[in-house]
């Protein structure tokens, strides 16, 4: 089995009620098995500002799916959550799941590209991540823990009360 790691991302329709759909949904993918959620963080929109916050956070999932097998189950939970994939980037969603990493895999095709191409940057990807495996190298070689040091995370904002917490 390969470990992977989603990231999980939601604004619209009760985003929490969303995310904690995703996770049971994650939770039934076939030849996988659930390891654990982040905590969830509440975060300001990276696109158009006239948007709701996000709540997002991280799964970890251990899988013989292929990454593409896992990026179709993504997707097609993100569709029976109402997502409608629209031309306008970092928009409102209803559910947004990132395949951040796949094993020690490197991928880029038309579809896929793994290590997600923005991971590195974003504080609502890193933290959650970080929550999860603290001590994880990204394929390229880097600390993920150096990634964290080097981020602002002071707009993110710990939700409490989240079903999604990490479980042994």
């Amino acid at each position: 089995m390969i470990s992977a790691f989603v990231a999980l991302g939601a604004n619209l329709g009760d985003p929490k009620a969303q995310i904690g759909r995703a996770v049971a949904a994650l939770r039934q993918l076939p030849n996988s098995r659930f390891i654990a959620c982040s905590p969830l963080y509440g975060s300001i929109p990276m696109g158009p500002s006239d948007q709701p916050d996000y709540v997002n956070g991280v799964a970890w999932l251990e899988t013989d799916l292929t990454a593409h097998e896992l990026l179709d189950e993504t997707q097609r939970i993100e569709l029976e959550q109402g997502r409608v994939r629209k031309a306008e980037r970092w928009g409102p969603r209803t559910l947004d799941l990132d395949l951040l990493l796949y094993g020690d895999e490197c991928i880029h095709d038309e579809r896929l590209t793994v290590p997600h191409y923005g991971m590195k940057t974003r504080a609502f990807v890193l933290l959650p991540l970080f929550d999860l495996a603290p001590h994880l190298v990204l394929p390229c070689g880097t600390a993920l823990h150096t990634l964290v040091s080097a981020c602002d995370c002071s707009e993110l904002e710990p939700l409490t009360g989240s079903f999604a917490t990490p479980t042994p």
